[in-house]
């Protein structure tokens, strides 16, 4: 009975390896599903041969493959096809996008990104003023940050909208925006299929081996999820990036935990990700301790009560089960930090520690917050980009609470006190695009709070792993390693250190760390090669026939 022929040895040469087993190592061999060996140029010579097929990499950069940590597959894909509205600098702008989108003959109008904080008119569009520019079409526009948006008239009136909380004059939030979602989300299985495809293809482009999808109830129906892990990894047709699944629904017995996990295959991490606490800074609806700096009377939205968090946490702690919530705001983080609290008082806080919670987000978290969530084992799922788009003086952040932006995002802070960090992008709210993370934690807003390319680097890739409860060897290349990588070609490679006191980039190979790309060149990092297990999830047209 004839059988398969097992694939050669790759041996990848003349470049660079970012790799722990060796910083000066040029050269990876990969046997199957596994990283065999790394080492210099002068020993690889000896590996070379008729039984190893040898790619020339040409000075690129091998390195772990990227893990985000907070992802949206389904609306991922839609974002891609949709209206992409982030580069609107006013409203006018906005509709003018509607009216092509019009023209073109479209009847309902999708689309995604736009951002009024930095417009002239700092305020949406109304729904009267989308019903003009839509001529009649329905509209569903959502905002950057996927906590609100603007619809048409039409839209609003087939769906009922005024008479729902959350509804004001075209803009919605909480129950409107849920019901406005999940009208403009009623998918056909082999249309999510097919923008779950093109989400994940987009992925391995960038370099991405895994994404952690974020699933909800009040996001996508169960249907969403399912179809999602029919298709990852090498299930599918193709081979694409692996799906870590969470699913946030609220738990209140350990059998419900039980029910819950032994759903999706088997497969879910936890019952974590958004089960918001809280909403979000850029619509007014993250729960703060003080009102909002552009509102006054206004602060945030409190999704669940105190209650309700520690029934979660105390249902899935019993299990050891990973929980977690979506939170943002101070408020919003006190609510979790006393339902962590009284699950120990309960459970004891070695239980608690045990289950390995985690939080997304947390962008507002003072040093008596940090070190409750040390104490409490809890981990944080942050977005650097958040910072590098809206946490500049003048920014969003800084219109909606003022100096309360520099105690935000505090990714130095929580990493120097013990928290493991993972990062991410809550795409689609920003691009999968994992070195401008690296490089927004380069460039903070507030200095006290960047970190090193090397600790950002790692918090990108083994970390993403480390937080789902996967294997510690998950996220470097050593010998005997899974074989999960991406190869990059960059413009150059230095040394960066953490101390902002010192010249912080250096060519100096002595210092004996692995060499990352300059993030401060002319060009970013181009992904040539995306591989994960050993199977190529991506390649660039010039490394295809590599």
């Amino acid at each position: 009975m004839p059988t398969s022929k097992r694939p050669l040895p790759v041996l990848y040469r003349n470049g660079s390896v970012y790799s722990p087993a060796d910083p000066f190592a040029t050269a990876m061999l990969v046997d199957g599903a596994t990283v065999a060996w790394v080492g210099s140029e002068h020993a690889a010579a000896n590996l070379s041969g008729p039984d190893v097929r040898t790619v020339d990499l040409d000075g690129a950069l091998v390195t772990p493959g990227f893990v985000d940590a907070h992802t949206h597959t389904t609306e991922t894909g839609i974002a891609l096809g949709s209206i992409d509205l982030a580069s609107c600098r006013s409203l006018d702008d906005l509709l003018g996008a509607v009216a092509a989108a019009a023209r073109s003959g479209a009847s309902t109008i999708l689309g995604f990104g736009w951002d009024e904080s930095q417009w002239p008119e700092k305020r949406v569009p109304t729904a009267a003023e989308l019903d003009r520019a839509g001529h009649g079409a329905l509209v569903y526009l959502v905002r950057a940050d996927i906590h609100s948006a603007v619809v048409s008239g039409s839209l609003a009136a087939a769906l009922g909208l005024a008479a729902v909380d959350g509804w004001d004059d075209g803009f919605v939030v909480r129950a409107a925006h849920e019901a406005a979602r999940q009208a403009t989300r009623n998918l056909a299985p082999e249309q999510r299929r097919t923008y779950q495809q093109a989400a994940l293809r987009h992925a391995a482009a960038r370099g991405y081996v895994a994404v952690t999808e974020m699933a909800a109830p009040h996001i996508a129906p169960r249907e969403d999820l399912e179809v999602l892990l029919s298709i990852d990894g090498a299930q599918g047709e193709l081979a694409l990036p692996e799906v870590i699944p969470y699913w946030a629904q609220r738990a209140s017995s350990r059998d419900e935990v039980r029910e819950l996990m032994q759903g999706f295959g088997g497969r879910l991490a936890g019952l974590a990700g958004d089960l918001n606490v809280d909403g979000s800074i850029g619509s007014r609806s993250a729960a703060l301790r003080e009102p909002y700096s552009d509102d006054p009377a206004n602060r945030g939205t409190l999704y669940l009560t105190e209650n309700d968090v520690a029934a979660h946490l105390l249902a899935t702690t019993a299990e050891t089960v990973q929980a977690g919530f979506h939170v943002i705001g101070d408020a919003g983080l006190d609510v979790v930090l006393s339902g962590l609290e009284a699950t120990a008082r309960e459970l004891g806080v070695e239980a608690v520690r045990r289950s390995r919670h985690r939080l997304e987000h947390v962008e507002l978290a003072d040093d008596a917050a940090i070190a409750a969530l040390v104490h409490y084992g809890v981990a944080v799922s942050g977005q650097p980009a958040f910072d590098a788009l809206w946490g500049r003086e003048g920014g969003l952040y800084d219109q909606r609470l003022g100096e309360r932006r520099t105690g935000m995002n505090r990714f130095a802070s929580l990493l120097s006190a013990g928290v493991l960090v993972a990062l991410g992008s809550d795409s689609p709210v920003t691009p999968l695009d994992p070195w401008a993370s690296v490089r927004a934690c380069l460039q903070h807003s507030t200095a006290a709070e960047n970190i090193s390319a090397r600790a950002a680097f790692i918090a990108h890739t083994r970390a993403g792993w480390r937080l789902s409860g996967r294997s510690p060897m998950m996220g470097q290349l050593a010998p005997g390693t899974p074989a999960s990588f991406a190869v990059w070609k960059v413009d150059e490679l230095m040394v960066q250190t953490p101390d902002n006191r010192v010249q912080s980039w250096s060519t100096d190979p002595r210092a004996g760390t692995p060499l990352l790309p300059a993030l401060d060149t002319e060009n970013a990092p181009s992904c040539l090669e995306t591989v994960h297990d050993g199977r190529r999830l991506f390649a660039a047209e010039e490394f295809a026939a590599a």
